[in-house]
């Protein structure tokens, strides 16, 4: 139930129902913990999830490891398939180039960190438990 706003016609639609028809959370209850939780800035401001959208606004999210800037281009409050869902907004080409620089970090950083080639042996944890005994650890 979008309302219609007096001297535009347009449908007023609020921020947590926004997020969730383009797709951002599965329910609008998540969506509406993330704006409480800090996690969703509208025009570079924490908001309520109340707060009425309009196009051309930046929305920063904060999923997880992910931080994405996107413009709203379209407003919708009813939940459609996940095409239709990514015409409602795009996403600013630094907030794409950062989360692929993140991305690359975090998976040079997991190549980096091998797994031993076996497990240790018991005189290997004894050797270990005395040297850190010894470094005071």
């Amino acid at each position: 139930m979008s309302q219609k706003h007096p001297d535009t016609g347009k449908s007023q639609v609020r921020l947590d129902k926004w997020l969730w028809a383009a797709r951002f959370y599965k329910t609008r209850s998540l969506a509406k913990d993330a704006i409480e939780g800090g996690k969703v800035h509208y025009n570079d401001q924490r908001c309520k999830p109340g707060k009425t959208v309009e196009t051309g606004a930046t929305v920063k999210l904060r999923q997880g490891f992910q931080e994405r800037i996107v413009v709203i281009d379209a407003i919708s409050d009813k939940r459609r398939g996940a095409p239709e869902a990514q015409t409602l907004y795009h996403e600013t080409d630094d907030s794409i180039r950062k989360r692929e620089d993140l991305a690359w970090q975090r998976k040079t950083m997991q190549a980096a960190q091998l797994p031993p080639a076996r497990r240790p042996t018991k005189k290997d944890r004894r050797d270990l438990q005395k040297f850190r005994e010894q470094q005071g650890l």
